[in-house]
């Protein structure tokens, strides 16, 4: 996913109208993250989505608004909230904190560099 090799993502730039670049997600490695994100785009949220970090602090308190913290479990957003279709009606799911952590962070480590406003098509994979 990233430069320094943490395995779960792999960025790829395309050559396509309706997005900038191709993120795919590794059910192997973060399989639970991987899942939140698949059912959510199956049940209607986004799978292409922009880079918006200006914003990312604003629309999690959005997204996380009214859902209380379990002990043990994170709350996973999707989409997340970095993204400009992150925020208010995104999908919440109670997954595991290394899970959500390590997809984060590899997501954050891919995206490094990659410009505000661009967008992404998100593939899970495997």
């Amino acid at each position: 996913c990233d430069p320094v090799g943490l395995k779960g993502c792999i960025l790829k730039e395309v050559d396509n109208e309706d997005y900038d670049f191709e993120l795919r997600i590794s059910k192997k490695e973060y399989p639970e993250t991987a899942q939140h994100i698949e059912d959510a785009i199956n049940s209607g949220k986004a799978d292409v989505v922009t880079i918006d970090r200006d914003n990312s602090a604003a629309n999690r308190a959005k997204s996380l608004k009214g859902i209380p913290t379990k002990p043990g479990k994170d709350r996973d957003e999707w989409p997340m909230a970095m993204f400009k279709e992150g925020g208010t009606g995104a999908d919440v799911e109670y997954i595991s904190p290394s899970d959500n952590r390590g997809a984060g962070s590899s997501i954050g480590h891919a995206l490094d560099g990659v410009r505000n406003g661009a967008k992404l098509k998100i593939i899970i994979v495997d």
